[in-house]
């Protein structure tokens, strides 16, 4: 019997050692074929390339860097890698910093794993401490989550796991917190005198709202959010909270 496919990926880059940890890892008990950016591509959301071509590099047997965001490198990966099967899990990362709260909507390792799920796999999104202090005890348990996901996957679903990076054997499952961050548009002169803008600016903090993503990695636990991609207000649809006059409303059944 063959075993599981698992399709790794990240936005850190090929040259990551937390990938290529994570994917040894997870070698022992599935089959990997790993997917990564040539080069890093953090914040890159789910964008994909359309309008230029895409550069494949085999770095090592079942080991590819691509010229691409995290996104093409899952579609690339399951359409043209996988050798006709559909991998039973895509897991991105394990990033080099956290993606909590509202990150998920920012983050390219959290894009790789919502491209997994889209395409009928379960996804799964590691995350880490940047200033982990057992990063190996962190790796082995996003693997362990990987282990857990193969034996019981739900396609079209994703896992935003988030780990602190300490020697721990404790972890919650989560709902996504709000982060706050120091929003900041700062204004440059480049050598020749024209203004340009760096965006951006780091955490401040977090809501304490209980049995979030973000409460748990404070208290030093791993943590597990499950998420699906059903964006629809279904109570809004079905009860409309507004009419608009001289036009006439229709309320479709569901």
């Amino acid at each position: 019997m063959a075993k599981p496919l698992v399709l790794c990926s990240n936005d850190d880059g090929i040259d990551s050692p937390h990938l290529l940890a994570l994917a040894d890892l997870i070698a022992a008990f599935a089959e990997v074929v790993v997917v990564a950016p040539e080069r890093q591509r953090s914040a890159a959301s789910h964008a994909i390339t359309l309008h230029k071509p895409l550069r494949l590099t085999e770095r090592a047997p079942g080991r590819y860097s691509l010229s691409g965001t995290p996104v093409d490198c899952v579609y690339v990966g399951v359409i043209k890698l996988c050798g006709g099967r559909k991998p039973d899990v895509v897991v991105s990362g394990v990033n080099d910093g956290y993606n909590l709260g509202s990150d998920v909507f920012y983050s390219g390792t959290v894009a790789a794993a919502v491209e997994g799920a889209l395409r009928g796999a379960a996804g799964i999104a590691l995350s880490m401490n940047p200033r982990a202090t057992d990063p190996a005890h962190a790796i082995a348990f996003g693997a362990s989550v990987v282990r857990a996901a193969i034996a019981e996957p739900v396609p079209g679903t994703v896992l935003n796991v988030n780990m602190p990076g300490v020697t721990t054997d404790a972890y919650e499952w989560t709902t996504l917190g709000r982060r706050y961050y120091e929003d900041d548009v700062a204004e440059r002169l480049d050598p020749r005198g024209r203004p340009y803008y760096w965006v951006g600016g780091g955490p401040t903090g977090h809501a304490e709202i209980a049995g979030t993503d973000c409460v748990a990695i404070h208290r030093g636990h791993n943590s597990i959010t499950p998420m699906h991609l059903d964006l629809n207000d279904r109570p809004r649809i079905t009860t409309p909270p507004w009419a608009l006059e001289g036009f006439r409303v229709i309320v479709s059944p569901t």
